[in-house]
Parts: structure tokens; C-alpha cells; sequence
């Protein structure tokens, strides 16, 4: 059986002999994501087995995982003391990793509440384009030049590097959840989340289908006041779980054509969205209009978009980035992946 050394031995080797030749590699978990983004060019550099808890001290609040290890693994590990992971992390279908999860860099409903995944990284281990071993984070390396490189893995669909351990912050098990459902407009609907966002213990907060969704999450005796406050039916932490792994076909959305856009929380809701997360900072919408007018839409409203399903995976899933983004991502990535070969295309045409 092969060690966790020799497996880092041999990652290393083969993105070394990669960059040699100039031959791109995709990088792939347990392939639960893999639809998401752009399509990948490149053999396969699967990671599924390279898993398992590094380190791990409940006092701390902080575990050390394989790039390779189920979300799921961690949650139950963490669990057993008592603690969850400090971000929401969404799953694919199958057992999705923590791996793809930093790689995708997306972060469910509570965002807005307890923080984003990129907020709860320490630090990590990967693997650069030509082969080289490092580590980021306050453990041994300082960053360079100002840059937190461990999170700038976060969200950058393996084209940095390849992500082999990675350290997470923990918080405490909420002790009681609840979720309350009211119905009501969009515009009330924002005026009651402004007035209870940062005074009740909010964990998420949605609204499709003239209904808004609120869930709550701390001390049991403040869940008591707060739902006592909030009134309304009560709802299910189903809703929750299918915006958390974006399976909007269980909140009523079709799965083709879907587009999530990220906008100021004020923006109006025009047109209306038929889903709205993040006290109204994510949207999702399900629309047949051209890639062009999506985009356009979501720059008038101050925001960006972004394709999750429908028409071909190459075309306009993210708009055109700022020109000085791209030009701080070229000179990051010709540092980290100077041939360009960390699934080449997952991000655009260029890289």
C-alpha cells in the first residue's frame, strides 16, 4: 500500500514530468463537481484516495485534512467534540471533497452570518505547475509579497495548484436550530432581514415563491426569543440544505439554463429572480436569455454572473474579469503554474 508520503512523492513526480513536456493535467477529487466551470483539458491527476485527518486538536479549533477527504468525514470527525466546520461548504452528487470544495470556493447560506470558506482557511499544502512542494499559512512559510497564497487557492478551480492538505477553522455546534417561514413581498421581506440581521442568531436567509425563509441557528433560550420574534409557519432545514448543494430543482427551479448571480443586497430584484439567497446578495435565475444579456444585467446591477447549468459548458460562463484581475492572476499564475498546465481552461480559453 502506498503512503501519504509516497503519494505526495508521486504527485509531485508527475506534474514535474507534466511541466517538462508541457502536457496539462485535470485535476480531479471524486468527480462530484466536475460539471461545474468550464471544461478541463488535460490527462486525469485524481486525488479521491489521497485522504484522511492530518492533524487535529479540539482545543484548538483548527483540523488539518487530505486534499482527498469527504466533506462528510470531516463534519462527523468534528462533530464527535462537539464543533462544525466555520464555513457551509455545498456537495455534488456522490462524496464530495474538501479538495473540490476550496476549489470551487463556494460557501452556503450562511455566508452573509458566519463567514465565507476562504475566511475560514488557515492554511495549506499544495503542489505547484512544475512539481515543486510548498506550504502556506502561518505554520512554516511566510506569504509572499503580501499575498495569503493558501486562499488564493480558494475559488481558483485547481489553476494555481494542486491542493494536497489544507487547514480549516472550526466553530462550536449551535445548540438548537429552527427555521421560520413567512409570507410576505420582497420589499418587506429585506426591510425585516435588515432589522434582525446582526441582533438574531441568523444562519441563512432566502426567499422564492413570495416566502421567506429564515433559519436560525445558537444558544437554545435565544432560538426560543428569536422565533417568538420572527413568527410565521414552521419550515424545514431541507430548503437550506438544497440552496447549500445548489439543487434549485428542489426549491421549484429548472435545472437547465440557471445562472447565479452575485449582486449589492440592495439591488432591485428586476427581473425577479427565482431564487434569492444571502439576504439578497445571490440570485438565482432560471432564463433562456443569451449568455451577453445575463452578464450585462448583472454589471448594471453592480454585480457579476455566473452559468451553473445549460448550453455549452465553453461559452460565457463567467464574464470577461476586470483587466488589472487578469493581470494580477498572470502574474500569480506564472509563478505558480508558468507553462499552464492545472486544468488549463477551467477558468477561460487562456488558462
Amino acid at each position: 500500500m502506498t503512503s501519504h508520503t509516497e503519494a505526495v512523492e508521486q504527485v509531485c513526480a508527475t506534474v514535474q514530468t507534466a511541466y517538462e513536456r508541457g502536457t496539462p493535467l485535470e485535476i480531479v477529487g471524486s468527480g462530484s463537481r466536475r460539471h461545474w466551470g468550464r471544461e478541463p483539458i488535460g490527462e486525469p491527476l485524481v486525488l479521491a484516495s489521497y485522504r484522511g485527518i492530518v492533524a487535529y486538536e479540539p482545543s484548538e479549533y483548527v483540523i488539518t485534512v487530505r486534499a482527498g477527504t469527504p466533506i462528510a468525514d470531516i463534519e462527523a470527525a468534528v462533530a464527535a467534540h462537539g464543533q462544525t466546520l466555520a464555513a457551509e461548504l455545498p456537495r455534488g452528487a456522490g462524496p464530495s471533497t474538501i479538495g473540490g470544495a476550496v476549489a470551487l470556493g463556494l460557501t452556503g447560506p450562511s455566508r452573509p452570518y458566519a463567514g465565507s470558506l476562504r475566511d475560514a482557511i488557515l492554511g495549506a499544502r499544495i503542489v505547484t505547475g512544475t512539481g515543486q512542494l510548498l506550504r502556506f499559512g502561518g505554520q512554516v512559510l511566510k506569504n509572499v509579497a503580501g499575498f495569503d497564497v493558501s486562499r488564493l487557492m480558494v475559488g481558483a478551480y485547481g489553476t494555481l495548484g494542486v491542493l494536497m492538505e489544507v487547514s480549516l477553522r472550526l466553530h462550536p455546534q449551535p445548540e438548537e436550530s429552527a427555521v421560520c417561514v413567512l409570507a410576505c413581498d420582497w420589499a418587506t421581506a429585506r426591510s425585516r432581514l435588515l432589522g434582525w440581521t446582526g441582533r438574531l442568531p441568523l444562519t441563512g436567509a432566502c426567499y422564492y415563491e413570495g416566502r421567506l425563509h429564515v433559519r436560525l441557528g445558537g444558544r437554545a433560550a435565544a432560538i426560543g426569543r428569536a422565533v417568538q420574534e420572527i413568527g410565521g409557519e414552521t419550515g424545514s432545514a431541507d430548503t437550506f440544505f438544497a440552496l447549500r448543494d445548489l439543487r434549485l430543482d428542489a426549491l421549484g427551479v429548472p435545472p437547465a439554463a440557471l445562472w447565479r448571480l452575485l449582486v449589492p443586497p440592495a439591488a432591485p430584484l428586476d427581473p425577479p429572480a427565482s431564487v434569492v439567497d444571502w439576504g439578497g446578495a445571490q440570485r438565482f435565475w432560471a432564463t433562456q436569455e443569451p449568455a451577453g444579456v445575463v452578464h450585462a444585467l448583472a454589471a448594471r446591477l453592480g454585480g457579476q454572473a455566473v452559468r451553473l447549468a445549460g448550453a455549452d459548458r465553453q461559452e460565457d460562463v463567467w464574464a470577461a474579469p476586470a483587466p488589472a484581475t487578469m493581470a494580477l492572476y498572470g502574474r500569480v499564475k506564472a509563478v505558480l503554474d508558468p507553462r499552464h498546465i492545472l486544468n488549463r481552461g477551467r477558468l477561460s480559453a487562456r488558462w
